[in-house]
């Protein structure tokens, strides 16, 4: 609406500002979260993409900083950014920070192009399932493992046991069908870009000046340098942020939050810690 009254308007005075809307993803990919370690999942980033799509501008912004986590949680935020894109027939411009791998990438495919600085790490087009095995432990500390089950395949994969070879095989099928899920995506979305290189879907990252090449992104570049180019010099960046105020944000009235419960919650928060930063390790960072 604000355009078009912008276009009845005598040329001499017609606003030559543009505000582009700026979502930032920042974090590990995964459901739930918390006050204590918030993460990237559709329902912590959907008011905020749908916020943006909802501004007067020609395209909307979104700055990616991720080493991945969920493939289903990274689909549902790539699908709601593409439905919304089609929907209000906006551009989608993606910014890489220090990384879009994994899942980050999947999210930063849903962009009509990709830009990245030339030391930022792309790729990682791959599913990964880690875990610990502690069967030795038990028997030293002497602690035997009593698990019931009802039905064979219950306690597959079982830390406290010895691998079977069989589980190991279902994992193995299950995380193909995941990667080619993935695979399918990147191409749709990418399409003639990609070079035919074998070690692009095998779970390799690159530096973007190589991703550029590869054609994992379509320019080196930062988003304020961009977004002015694109649109002109008095162009404006709108960060989407939640609306929060600041008992809300503090929980220091109204809340029923018992001891045990913000224990458990700060607990909770200290082992998503540790498996953000191992996810973060994996590119260096």
């Amino acid at each position: 609406m604000k355009r078009l009254f912008n276009r009845l308007l005598p040329k001499s005075w017609r606003s030559t500002v543009v505000t582009i809307p700026v979502v930032r993803l920042q974090g590990a990919i995964m459901a739930g979260g918390g006050q204590f370690r918030p993460s990237l999942s559709l329902a912590s980033t959907a008011g905020l993409i749908e916020k943006a799509f909802g501004f007067d501008a020609p395209a909307v912004a979104i700055s990616i900083n991720s080493p991945g986590g969920s493939p289903v949680q990274s689909r549902l935020i790539f699908k709601r950014i593409r439905d919304l894109a089609l929907e209000k027939n906006k551009k989608v411009l993606v910014f890489v920070e220090d990384v879009a791998a994994s899942g980050g990438y999947m999210i930063a495919v849903a962009g009509d192009e990709i830009f990245a600085d030339p030391s930022s790490i792309v790729g990682s087009i791959g599913v990964v399932s880690a875990s610990f095995g502690f069967p030795e432990l038990m028997k030293k500390i002497g602690v035997e493992r009593r698990v019931h089950t009802a039905g064979q395949n219950k306690a597959v994969l079982d830390p406290f046991k010895p691998e079977k070879k069989e589980d190991v095989e279902r994992l193995k099928a299950l995380q193909l069908e995941v990667h080619e899920t993935f695979i399918d995506l990147v191409k749709e979305r990418r399409g003639s870009k990609l070079k035919d290189d074998p070690d692009l879907f095998t779970g390799l990252f690159w530096t973007a000046k190589r991703g550029l090449e590869l054609g994992l992104v379509d320019a080196l570049g930062d988003m304020r340098g961009v977004l002015k180019t694109r649109f002109g010099d008095k162009t404006q960046l709108k960060l989407i942020t939640a609306p929060r105020g600041l008992f809300g944000r503090f929980g220091l009235f109204g809340s029923r939050a018992s001891v045990p419960d913000i224990a458990a919650a700060a607990v909770g928060g200290v082992i998503d810690a540790a498996e953000e930063r191992a996810l973060w390790a994996r590119f260096g960072l």
